[in-house]
Formats: structure tokens, sequence, C-alpha cells
């Protein structure tokens, strides 16, 4: 157990001081998600969640240290859904089609500002930096996750369809706050129905190029998959 975890099943000094972070946390990723991390001051953090300077630097060195664990609480968030579906056993493609329809909620939700993770990249583009490293953390094992989903369908190319997903996701999060959130919403469903279908069709195919000795081919997932939405729509 951990000292954090420890504090919090206790009582007294211990969790009004677990408390006080939480609300620190919390206030941070709702300002930090609306603003932006660099437009919200220590000060401003402090008298939202209604904590002291000295409750502040209790719980976090600076504040890119509270924006590294708001990263961190996002991350957490989208492991323990991800974790929710496939702990009730559902099929690798119906994971991957919950994960789209969650994105799309998300999308279409009101204050839907983009993705938080491509936000804080943008704010700290330096590769070294603690928060730009946590974005690159969660989308290295986000892209893991995705992968290993499409790989229990087919292991055929599942590398590709998962890059090809993670791109959808990130394309459809940054049109549907630049753009029309229900359209966005619509071509991120179609992509990813047309994604797993074809995916689905490499694992058919898989026995009979491996018989042929010729790889499979990669140039129909990108042209077969209709990535907008019909028209009239």
């Amino acid at each position: 157990m951990t000292d954090m975890a420890k504090t919090e099943a206790g009582t007294g000094t211990g969790r009004r001081a677990s408390e006080a972070r939480e609300r620190l946390l919390r206030t941070a990723g709702q300002l930090f998600y609306a603003e932006g991390i660099h437009t919200v001051g220590v000060d401003r953090l402090v008298a939202e969640a209604k904590v002291t300077n000295a409750t502040f630097y209790r719980h976090f060195r600076s504040k890119e240290d509270l924006a590294v664990a708001y990263i961190e609480s996002v991350d957490q968030a989208i492991r323990a859904q991800i974790g929710a579906l496939t702990a009730a056993e559902v099929p690798a493609d119906g994971v991957l089609r919950g994960i789209g329809a969650s994105l799309v909620e998300q999308i279409r939700s009101p204050g839907y500002r983009g993705c938080a993770f491509l936000n804080a990249a943008a704010e700290f583009p330096d590769p070294a930096h603690p928060v730009h490293r946590a974005v690159v953390q969660h989308r290295e094992w986000f892209l893991q996750t995705i992968t290993g989903l499409f790989a229990e369908i087919t292991t055929a190319q599942a590398e590709y369809a998962g890059r090809h997903f993670v791109m959808l996701r990130d394309g459809a999060m940054s049109a549907g706050y630049l753009g029309d959130p229900v359209l966005a919403g619509e071509t991120l469903q179609r992509g990813i129905e047309g994604l797993l279908r074809i995916h689905a069709a490499r694992g058919q195919d898989e026995p009979t190029a491996a018989a042929s000795g010729q790889a499979p081919s990669t140039v129909t997932a990108v042209s077969d998959i209709a990535c907008s939405p019909p028209p009239g729509a």
C-alpha cells in the first residue's frame, strides 16, 4: 500500500491533507483543461481549491508538478475505463467500439475543448519536460493497448491498425473542438467500423498470404475506410 493510500485510509490530519490534495487536483483539472496550464496561476488554484499556499507546496513542489499530476489523473481515468471493458470480458472489437463511443460522448459534451493530452503537449513542446513526457507515456500506453486489442482479432498488421485508430482518435478530437462535434463523432465511428471490417478481413486472408509468401496489402486499409458522414446526413 502506498503512503497516499495509507493516508486516505486513516483519520484526522492525514485525511484532511489527502482531501486538500484531491481538491487541488480537481480544481487544476477543471481550470487547466478549460483555460490552459500556463494561464492559471498558483494563487488562483489556491483560492479556488480553498487551501493555503503552504498546503499547496506541501503536496506539489510547483505548478508544473501539479500539471504532471493532472495529466496522470486523466491517464488513470482512461486506463480504468478501458480496464472496466476488458474486465467485463467484452470482445476486442466491442472494446474498440466502446472506446469510440466514449470519445464521441466526450466530443459532444458541454465545455469540450479538445484532447487534454494534445493541449498539454502544445503548451510544453520540449520533449524533456516532465509534462511532455507524461503525455508521451500515456500515448505510448494507449497505442500499445489499442494494438493489443487489434491483435486479439488477428495479429496480421495489428500495429498498422493500432496506429490508424489513434490517428482517427486524434483527428476526431481536434475536429470536434474546431468544427462540428456531431459530424466529427459520426466520422470517427464510421472510420472505426471500416477499420474493424478491414482488419477482420486480414485475419481471413492471412493463411492465403502466408501460403503464397506475400505480405498482406496495406493499401486497402487507407482507401476503403469511409471517414466522412454519408451524403445528406
